[in-house]
């Protein structure tokens, strides 16, 4: 057997006043009183944080990214843009959309989601199944937050709730953008 190489390192050896942490409680407390005064002052400008009366008073702080609520989009006829393909319900990583297909009448649409459930609650509002939908017909641009709830049941968002909150899609089937007609 070969030697083993084995550096020792010593160890800092804390001081009385290092062991007893009073200089970084003393800091921290610092911080706080710091911030607790600047967030008293009179002028808006100098202050870090702000309450709001939340559900009563809505915001307009909403990071540019804000997801929002879900919304499903439509077609042009009115009817649901999903073809029930199951993409965002598979991608889900909370597992909070239910999908039941059911064959449409109209032969070139194959399949329309006879059930289109979001449980809110579950909902960690990650935007994956936004990205996996091949033809734009869920979305979160909503800008809206969820509402308080007392109830669990409120929080199930079914299709028809879903196609109250979106509109008219105008992407084409390869996800390009179609033109908006020149009238309006």
């Amino acid at each position: 057997m070969g030697t083993v190489n084995v550096k020792v390192l010593e160890r800092h050896q804390k001081t009385f006043w290092e062991k007893s942490y009073i200089p970084e409680i003393s800091r921290g407390l610092g911080v706080t009183v710091k911030q607790f005064f600047k967030n008293l002052s009179p002028n808006k400008e100098k202050r870090d944080t702000f309450t709001i009366q939340y559900p009563e008073a809505g915001t307009d702080h909403y990071a540019e990214r804000f997801r929002g609520q879900h919304r499903l989009m439509k077609r042009e006829d009115g009817q649901v843009r999903c073809v029930a393909c199951m993409c965002c319900s598979t991608i889900c990583p909370a597992n909070c959309i239910h999908i039941e297909a059911a064959e449409h009448d109209d032969p070139s649409i194959e399949k329309y989601p006879k059930v289109f459930v979001i449980d809110e609650l579950r909902c960690i509002v990650c935007g994956l199944c936004v990205e996996a939908c091949p033809c734009d017909a869920i979305r979160m641009d909503t800008g809206t937050h969820m509402a308080p709830r007392t109830d669990r049941t409120t929080a199930f968002h079914q299709r028809d709730d879903l196609l109250k909150k979106g509109g008219i899609s105008i992407a084409t089937r390869a996800g390009q953008k179609a033109l908006a007609s020149k009238s309006s």
